[in-house]
């Protein structure tokens, strides 16, 4: 049976956020305090490419802090990349916690499919 979800992420998990930077090949996430522009946030930060600023992730609210100055300072694309690629970690993470064995396919519009087999 098939069943289609939506999902609203909350970034509250630091394997996945990590799994997610390897995935994109990007810089292990940080733990610590970093500036954003005229303020500072706390949390576990992640480099997009080509962002002036790290998007920090707050694990306790899920909550994520960053400026791109409207995307002057960093594309609305790669935010949107790390996030999919995190709920796409954290499904996988997830489905193994509990037992299941996952398949993931990329489809032609970007999106993915995971597929969760029962054990």
């Amino acid at each position: 049976m098939s069943h289609i979800v939506t999902i609203k992420t909350q970034v509250r998990d630091e394997v996945a956020v990590q799994s997610a930077c390897r995935r994109l090949q990007l810089p292990a996430a940080e733990q610590g305090s970093f500036e954003l522009f005229k303020s500072r946030a706390a949390g576990l930060a992640v480099r997009l490419h080509n962002w002036r600023y790290p998007v920090v992730c707050d694990l306790q609210d899920g909550e994520l802090h960053y400026d791109n100055y409207e995307g002057r300072w960093g594309e609305q694309k790669y935010l949107d990349q790390f996030l999919q690629a995190y709920a796409v970690e954290m499904t996988l993470l997830e489905a193994r916690r509990q037992g299941h064995t996952a398949f993931e396919q990329h489809l032609e519009d970007g999106s993915v499919r995971i597929q969760i087999q029962t054990n």
